[in-house]
């Protein structure tokens, strides 16, 4: 358990997700929590857009952390989903080694969407954002593909790649928001938190 989970006895939100980038997107702001994960189908539905997609994930996984939520407990709860989309299609986690290289190789040399959609939600409203990145990875060649893979970082990450990791060395471009590529817009968050009155800005220590 996190410091920021150890000290939420009084959290300021639930994190709907057992993300450890998320976690630590949010230990950065400064934000307390406690973590509600639960399962919920992350198949893309026919004719769904990426962008609806990762808002529908988003509120799904908030309203099943909703109701993971422990008794008489009234902080919200927040969740969020991550796409990275190139020719319109989703590219989710990669099955084996195969795949995995077959996604750099497609993402090689091209830009790509990342988009990540926000939802915050308590039982009386819901309210959600949409952050959307531009990525650009340089050309790779065959040999540090090869050795990216065996690292082990590719293989629960979606498109391939870790633009926090090892895979950061193969960003050539980034238009748009760091922690958004991560898997949690700081930007957003804040901005929902904001709507819900969350000030925890107010506990920032002074001088650091």
């Amino acid at each position: 358990m996190t410091d920021a989970q150890s000290d939420a006895t009084d959290p300021d939100l639930f994190l709907a997700s057992a993300s450890p980038r998320r976690a630590e997107l949010l230990e950065r702001m400064g934000v307390r929590f406690r973590t509600v994960a639960q399962s919920v189908d992350e198949q893309i539905e026919p004719d769904e857009t990426p962008e609806v997609f990762v808002i529908r994930l988003a509120l799904e996984k908030a309203r099943a952390g909703l109701s993971a939520r422990p008794a008489g407990a009234g902080a919200p709860v927040l969740g969020a989903d991550t796409a990275v989309v190139i020719d319109d299609e989703v590219l989710g986690k990669p099955a084996d080694r195969d795949q995995a290289l077959a996604m750099l190789d497609r993402l090689a040399g091209r830009s790509h969407r990342v988009l990540t959609g926000v939802a915050l939600l308590d039982e009386d409203r819901e309210v959600t954002r949409l952050s959307l990145s531009m990525v650009t990875l340089r050309e790779l060649a065959s040999a540090e593909k090869n050795a990216y893979w065996e690292s082990g970082e590719p293989a629960d990450k979606a498109g391939a790649y870790a633009i926090q990791g090892r895979g950061g060395v193969f960003i050539e471009q980034l238009e748009g928001s760091y922690s958004g590529v991560m898997g949690l817009p700081m930007f957003e968050t804040h901005d929902l938190l904001a709507e819900f009155g969350i000030d925890y800005q107010s506990r920032w220590p002074a001088g650091q």
